[in-house]
């Protein structure tokens, strides 16, 4: 299939937090898009047309696009909606990039976002408010495990699932308990330097994670991501317009698949079994598509930095080997050795990643936001020391069988 080469042209993210009480829903919205306007230097007239999402569930309000559309320029213009679980920003980016791709349209915003404070459902997307039954679950149903896995997962939500791939990739890998406070240290130190991160820790160490309290073995309070208030946007433009542009970030590679085994949420838990939750045969085959596309045959040494959705310190270990960035089993021997430091070989969420920011509808589409900053080197204090020629960027969601990978660089296809 022919189609256009495209870029990302300009970003646009708010300040994250708990509680953004001090903006409406709209008002909040407009804020990552007019900034995402402003750095590509277009006007609203100039969009041609306008991708949003979020989780409509857990923000309380059934079309939000139609409550939001005058506030970011939207009226008289074709507006597509996307919800796909926690991959919403994920699918918004991608959707964003085949309305280009595809000559249909120019230039496109893409937006996304989630505003928890107003709902009564922030605990859908840590568990939180639910892990104490999903314990007792567990250890109801011990010595059956898809019972004790299909109650997790009712009750536990995404922390309910996130226990239990866990606890496979530990057995299958080594990897231990200190290596998850290790990464969710990172995550902290790094979103200190991220002026729009929620959860920011100068200094923050594993010893400070692992004072915290443990929730559900083997994550403790301090593994577990945050419920945030954001919106981010980029704009995606056609390759004769993002040439005139001093920053882009062009679309290389980009995939979607759904890794089926994963799905128990049909009707009555319909689904296959899973035999391991942490094998993501869906990021795999994703990552693969992705990188055929971008023409990258080895992403251990062409991908300069990751992007990766991790709410759990361990995914972000799992789905690093997944992409193919280190060997299966041995990136938490390379987080070890500091390889995914922000000056290390392969900087992996150097903006705190979903650890330290959660706007779920918002949190895939973070990544590509954040790896285009990357490639155009606007990262400020959390861009990475080395050149970034390729970057790529991730999401899961639903019962981490849906996943996004697109990969950007600094040169067209």
């Amino acid at each position: 299939m022919m189609f256009r080469n495209v870029a990302i042209i300009g970003c646009g993210q708010t300040k994250h937090s708990s509680k953004r009480r001090d903006v409406s829903l709209p008002e909040m919205i407009e804020e990552a898009a007019w900034r995402a306007m402003e750095d590509a230097q277009v006007t609203p007239e100039e969009i041609d047309a306008i991708v949003v999402g979020n989780m409509q569930g857990f923000g309380g309000v059934a079309q939000p696009d139609q409550w939001i559309g005058d506030w970011i320029g939207a009226p008289g213009k074709p507006v597509m909606r996307i919800a796909t679980g926690g991959t919403t920003g994920g699918s918004v980016g991608q959707g964003a990039i085949y309305a280009v791709a595809s000559g249909m349209y120019d230039k496109v915003l893409a937006v996304a976002w989630e505003k928890h404070s107003d709902s009564k459902e922030p605990g859908a997307t840590t568990g939180l408010l639910h892990v104490a039954l999903a314990n007792f679950f567990h250890a109801f149903n011990y010595g059956m495990n898809l019972k004790s896995l299909v109650a997790t997962t009712v009750v536990g939500a995404a922390a309910g699932v996130a226990v239990y791939q866990a606890m496979f990739y530990m057995h299958r890998s080594g990897c231990r308990i200190e290596h998850f406070d290790m990464v969710a240290a990172k995550s902290r130190r790094n979103a200190a330097k991220n002026k729009y991160a929620h959860l920011q820790w100068p200094g923050c160490t594993p010893e400070d994670i692992a004072k915290t309290e443990m929730v559900a073995y083997p994550f403790r309070f301090g593994h577990i991501c945050p419920a945030s208030d954001g919106a981010s946007a980029i704009v995606v433009a056609a390759e004769d317009i993002a040439k005139k542009k001093e920053d882009k970030a062009w679309v290389k590679g980009l995939a979607s698949y759904s890794d089926e085994e994963n799905q128990l949420m049909s009707e009555s838990y319909g689904g296959v079994g899973i035999l391991d939750a942490s094998e993501q045969m869906g990021c795999r085959v994703s990552a693969m598509k992705a990188y055929r596309m971008a023409g990258i045959t080895d992403p251990k040494r062409e991908i300069d930095v990751a992007e990766i959705y991790q709410p759990f310190p361990s995914q972000e270990l799992i789905f690093a080997e997944r992409l193919g960035l280190f060997d299966e089993g041995k990136a938490w021997v390379a987080l070890e050795e500091g390889e995914m430091e922000i000056d290390g070989r392969m900087p992996t969420d150097p903006s705190g990643g979903v650890l330290a920011t959660n706007a779920i509808g918002s949190s895939a589409l973070q990544r590509i936001l954040e790896a285009a900053l990357q490639v155009m080197g606007k990262a400020e204090e959390h861009q990475v020391p080395k050149e970034v020629r390729n970057a790529v960027a991730h999401g899961w969601g639903g019962v981490t069988n849906y996943t996004t990978v697109t990969v950007l660089g600094d040169s067209p296809r």
